[in-house]
């Protein structure tokens, strides 16, 4: 009798994410666990279907923007002197900054190089897109007293940061 999937659970799966034209975008090659219960460790439109739900089960759930990595937003992108960047900058090179007037870091990309701009995006590639998320339970166990302390799921041989 397999355990079912509650709060507190730790739950391993293999997954596989897909835009609306079914391309897959990413892939499990070995299973990944999160923590279960509003930890944050997947997004909660999947936590909220996969709840119940025990090991060799299957799930699928349509995300909206709103359910992954939300709409596109205009204000992060950003049109800087080329003269800030290093000279071998490049159309997918990352930087971190702040946004205009926080001091908050974000991760930006590089979308566009000209002779003397650069434009970078802070946008997450998949923003503003609806997608799939295909999954199979590969395993759920009750997370540690560790686990639960730290509010994430611990590898084999215990704590890792």
């Amino acid at each position: 009798m397999s355990e079912q999937i509650v709060k507190n659970s730790v739950v391993s799966l293999n997954y596989e994410l897909l835009d609306t034209d079914g391309n897959v975008l990413e892939k499990t090659d070995a299973p990944i666990a999160y923590l279960h219960g509003g930890y944050d460790g997947i997004f909660p439109r999947v936590e909220e279907a996969l709840h119940g739900k025990q090991t060799g089960d299957t799930c699928s759930v349509r995300l909206e923007p709103d359910d992954a990595f939300g709409d596109y937003d205009e204000d992060l992108i950003r049109v800087e002197p080329r003269n800030l960047f290093p000279k071998n900058v490049s159309v997918g090179m990352q930087f971190e900054g702040a946004a205009q007037g926080s001091d908050q870091a974000m991760l930006y990309t590089v979308t566009d190089v000209a002779d003397d701009k650069v434009v970078v995006d802070a946008n997450h590639p998949l923003a503003g897109k609806a997608l799939q998320f295909n999954c199979t339970v590969t395993e759920v166990r009750q997370a540690t007293a560790e686990e639960l302390q730290h509010g994430h799921v611990h590898g084999a041989g215990g704590h890792h940061h």
